[in-house]
């Protein structure tokens, strides 16, 4: 596993964030550094997908980097007949995702890699969606389409598995958490110069929103027993249900 330095060494002129081929080469120490919870959301997503998939149907992982939630509902998935398939719009991340599957000695359902951008690309016959980390990084006026149409796409019964960085409507709490969040960052060993380059480069690419604004999407796109069944400092997860 590649180290992260990205931000590392002192940049003049800091250039918005990309998923690009050097993000790509270290995306997995990256988010094992950088996002608490991580390991523990993308296997308990793959549990989900075991539990909620239905026979012949497709499941999806938007928003797939290097393919983890997709090889996680690969491994639970019992049914042979369905479909998974990983979208991104990193075409170093699909190849990445690609030869990850490759090496991955599970049998069983056909994977599929997309990319293309998740907002136009169509959903259907779904039982199972996840979309982790990857609405922050949508730009919000678009998060409530990309949402109606994900469940438009959906089988009755259907789960969608979100996941993602919320910010508290209460500004102490989110500070306290913020502060935490920090604190976890320096733990795994990124600098005071890391940290600050990098939320820099993230700087209205990926928009945090509250957990409030999360649920009132959900359920004004038609979801129902919308559940937060995963949270660490400032990264929380929810599965949400199409009814029957």
């Amino acid at each position: 596993m590649a180290r992260d330095r990205i931000f590392a060494d002192l940049q003049s002129d800091l250039e918005a964030f990309v998923f690009d081929e050097r993000v790509t080469s270290v995306f997995a120490d990256m988010v094992r550094r950088s996002v608490p919870g991580y390991a523990t959301a993308v296997a308990m997503s793959g549990v989900l997908a075991g539990r909620y998939a239905q026979p012949g149907s497709h499941l999806y992982d938007l928003g797939c980097s290097l393919g983890a939630t997709t090889l996680a509902m690969h491994k639970h998935l019992d049914q042979s007949d369905c479909t998974i398939i990983g979208i991104d719009n990193s075409q170093a991340m699909i190849d990445a995702a690609k030869q990850a599957c490759l090496a991955s000695d599970d049998t069983g359902a056909e994977v599929r890699f997309v990319c293309a951008d998740i907002r136009n690309e169509l959903i259907e016959d779904a039982s199972v969606v996840a979309i982790n980390y990857t609405l922050q990084f949508i730009p919000p006026e678009d998060r409530d389409a990309l949402i109606a149409r994900i469940y438009s796409g959906m089988r009755p019964g259907g789960v969608l598995i979100l996941s993602e960085k919320v910010i508290d409507s209460d500004p102490q709490a989110s500070e306290r958490m913020t502060s935490l969040y920090l604190d976890f960052k320096r733990a795994n060993g990124y600098s005071e110069l890391e940290i600050s380059q990098k939320r820099t480069a993230l700087e209205n690419v990926l928009v945090p929103e509250t957990e409030e604004q999360h649920m009132q999407r959900l359920g004004q796109s038609g979801f129902i027993d919308i559940t937060r069944w995963f949270q660490c400092l400032n990264f929380s997860s929810w599965i949400a249900c199409k009814p029957n």
